[in-house]
């Protein structure tokens, strides 16, 4: 096998955002979804960038520059899938960090789904098998 033919292994997807207020965002994440700062970056005293790490997920906040575009329709048409073991227990959790959120719904492909409102508009859910119930 030649080395141009050697399929390269791919770890993890750490999608970046950008974000309007790092501070807000960072609260956010850290405090009310249970995610860790793992990574920062500052200039001049205050922080630009960071990354954040829950369970196997990861996620990078960056504060939008004017190159960035309008904040208005950010992330639109994007939202980013949390696998976890029990999309019920994800809502107990957040509803007892003070997030209102509606309970988590079942979809038609049977997975049970908690969508999460982001202070910058990206669209979050935390989502779990839903055990098949047989119909007797």
């Amino acid at each position: 096998m030649s080395a141009a033919s050697k399929t390269a292994v791919v770890r993890q997807l750490c999608p970046l955002l950008s974000v309007q207020d790092i501070d807000r965002s960072v609260e956010f994440y850290r405090d009310r979804l249970g995610f860790t700062l793992t990574g920062k970056a500052d200039s001049e005293g205050r922080m630009f960038w960071c990354k954040l790490e829950r369970g196997g997920s990861s996620i990078m906040l960056q504060t939008a520059e004017e190159e960035d575009g309008p904040s208005e329709g950010r992330g639109r048409g994007v939202c980013f899938y949390f696998i976890c073991d029990d999309a019920g227990a994800v809502y107990e959790e957040f509803s007892s960090r003070g997030l209102v959120l509606a309970p988590p719904t079942v979809a038609y492909y049977g997975m049970k789904q908690l969508f999460v409102p982001e202070p910058d508009g990206y669209s979050l859910c935390f989502e779990s098998p839903e055990p098949q119930r047989s119909v007797p």
